[in-house]
């Protein structure tokens, strides 16, 4: 007979998640783009759109990254009540050094490729917003 306490670390393992760099949340900002990084996930701000992190952004050794998310092209204007702006699949994908990150943003479904941007950390974005 085996054990329960023996197959709980075995058990337990099957049940591990992928935890965020801690060293990667907080805010982010560059030229037309912010982004703040918590440990499930991150918010984007750009020029005229928005765009989410789905999960917990995570580094390899060099400091790569590349996560899944949405991005939602924003219109001029006001946005009218009762109407949501379209979402669509988004991989964010980029590296980071110290204090700065560069960022790339793949929609498939536009397509388009949005940036490469540059963000420091702490830093306050710098957007133009679309009217």
């Amino acid at each position: 007979m085996i054990k329960l306490a023996a197959l709980a670390p075995i058990l337990l393992a099957g049940c591990a998640t992928v935890a965020a760099d801690r060293s990667l949340i907080g805010q982010w900002g560059g030229q037309h783009v912010g982004l703040e990084i918590s440990e499930t996930g991150g918010t984007l701000d750009y020029d005229c759109a928005t765009g989410t992190i789905d999960g917990p952004l995570v580094s390899d050794s060099s400091g790569r990254f590349v996560a899944s998310g949405t991005h939602v092209p924003g219109t001029g204007g006001p946005v009218q009540v009762g109407v949501n702006p379209r979402s669509y699949p988004a991989t964010y994908s980029g590296s980071v050094s110290g204090t700065t990150m560069n960022l790339l943003v793949e929609v498939p479904a536009i397509p388009a490729r949005i940036g490469p941007y540059a963000l420091r950390r702490g830093a306050e974005p710098v957007l133009l917003r679309c009217l």
